[in-house]
């Protein structure tokens, strides 16, 4: 009997820009973590990146490591020459600190790249003869890996022979054919650009929108390709394809702009945010991981602030309802709390870590300075897209979470979130001041909320005097003063920055800090 074949896979790295960086933090859980092993590989745009790395043989933990400890300042490079020519200017920037700093940093070896026998394809577009190329690695050179990621406008084409390269991202931003021409029977794909398919005005969202629909555009019409191969094969008919094309995908939508960023935190955030999700996938996958997550080193930090909100609750049902039924009958609730964040770089960086609240709950029904007897606080956490698991970062919740004991001995639960999210009737003072509250029955998780009896609800808020007084309540604790420093500042940048995700994306699609 001869022997079955196995499947031969083909790691696509996709292109994302700056983005990219969660795609490496996927490599370091796909290829280190679970062993996954490939057959071929495919880089476009900015996954020319992690394909120039593996070709030269590093781990996906140190690809992870390298996008980690990237210095943005050190990449960025003005083209001062071109400025002054203003609309006819080449561009705006070049990518000689990039290739003098970061590909230094990263430690690119150009004959060690050139040596490997991987079967890898870099995509890049020769503009002189209006064409997608696709480079082995026998034939990359620093000047070719630069054209690879040259994005007009923003880099000027580089001239090889004669002839103008540039990013391929308008012709493919994942050469999907080129690992089937090349034998894949599965590939698997690691997508960074968005597709939160939220158009919005000014110049730098266009035309980043613009590359949105042209990589989201072409890449579905291939995707839609091997779905006809597919049904034609199974039922007996020729396929484009000649046989079964399995895809399996990861996507994020990651919270970086494509180019512009000026924070090493967020390269650091957006890596560690891939390892998440990878871990995620694999779980739901049922891949098994054969190396066992590595973990941080203890964060010292400790940041603490106060907190009061006042508001009033009433019938449960509808927020605003209970709000207005309340204020007529003067059904008053407020709190008065103390958050403490133990390991403040630890909580921006991981949505799931739980802030300790602690102070007292007080009102009309429930009785005066009742004290909080487990409380939580969470900052800006994801929201689901709506029809996936995947976390949307331009809906994002503030969650509370106080549990207390009324004056009659009833155990209950203040369960509050406030909604960062932007639409045509929202804006950043009303909505991260104003908390959608519910008391419920009993000391409760928060998977109990929604089979839990629900005793009133209302809105709380919190008023402009009392933000004024909390903003002097900041105080953060760390083994040295640097430290301390470095803990307010870092929290600070995290929150204006999450701010600027939902609210300034007319400006730029994320924050640059």
């Amino acid at each position: 009997m001869a022997e079955i074949e196995s499947p031969k896979r083909a790691l696509i790295l996709a292109g994302g820009g700056m983005k990219v960086a969660w795609q490496a933090g996927v490599l370091q859980v796909w290829l280190d973590e679970a062993g996954l092993e490939f057959d071929i590989f495919d880089g476009a745009s900015g996954g020319v990146f992690q394909l120039a790395m593996l070709c030269q043989g590093q781990s996906g933990t140190q690809i992870a490591d390298n996008w980690r400890n990237i210095h943005p300042e050190a990449a960025a490079g003005f083209n001062w020459g071109e400025l002054p020519k203003v609309i006819y200017a080449e561009s705006l920037f070049t990518l000689d600190s990039f290739k003098k700093n970061v590909f230094t940093g990263w430690g690119l070896d150009w004959d060690k790249i050139r040596a490997s026998t991987l079967n890898a394809s870099f995509n890049v577009y020769n503009f002189s003869e209006q064409r997608l190329e696709v480079i082995d690695p026998p034939q990359m050179t620093e000047d070719l890996l630069g054209a690879c990621v040259s994005l007009p406008m923003w880099f000027p084409p580089v001239l090889i022979d004669g002839k103008h390269y540039i990013d391929a991202v308008y012709a493919t931003d994942a050469n999907l054919e080129e690992a089937i021409r090349r034998g894949a029977d599965e590939l698997w794909v690691i997508w960074t650009v968005s597709q939160l398919n939220d158009w919005e005005p000014g110049f730098v969202a266009t035309y980043f929108q613009i590359i949105e629909a042209a990589a989201n555009g072409r890449y579905n019409a291939v995707l839609d390709r091997i779905k006809v191969n597919n049904v034609n094969l199974a039922a007996g008919r020729p396929g484009e394809f000649g046989r079964p094309i399995t895809v399996r995908e990861i996507k994020g939508e990651v919270p970086i702009q494509y180019l512009i960023n000026l924070s090493a935190n967020r390269f650091k955030e957006a890596v560690n945010m891939g390892v998440d999700a990878a871990r995620n996938w694999c779980a739901a996958s049922s891949i098994s991981l054969r190396q066992e997550p590595t973990h941080s080193q203890v964060d010292g930090t400790k940041l603490t602030f106060t907190e009061e909100m006042k508001g009033f609750i009433g019938p449960p049902g509808d927020f605003d309802a209970g709000f207005r039924a309340g204020e007529k009958s003067h059904d008053d609730v407020m709190f008065h709390l103390t958050i403490t964040i133990d390991g403040v770089f630890d909580f921006v960086q991981d949505q799931g870590i739980w802030a300790k609240a602690e102070g007292w709950i007080g009102g009309k029904r429930f009785g005066r300075q009742l004290a909080v007897q487990q409380g939580w606080f969470n900052l800006f956490q994801d929201q689901p897209i709506p029809g996936t698991n995947e976390p949307n970062p331009v809906d994002k919740r503030m969650l509370y979470r106080l549990c207390f004991t009324d004056q009659s001995g009833q155990p209950l639960t203040l369960s509050g979130h406030k909604v960062v999210h932007k639409s045509s009737g929202s804006d950043v003072w009303h909505d991260t001041t104003t908390l959608f509250t519910q008391i419920l029955a009993g000391h409760l998780e928060p998977q109990e909320d929604g089979s839990a009896d629900v005793v009133a609800s209302g809105i709380l808020r919190l008023h402009l005097l009392d933000f004024l007084k909390q903003l002097s309540t900041f105080r953060a604790e760390a083994p040295s003063e640097r430290g301390r420093i470095s803990a307010l500042t870092r929290f600070g940048t995290f929150f204006l920055g999450n701010l600027w995700d939902v609210y300034g994306r007319r400006i730029l699609e994320y924050g640059p800090f």
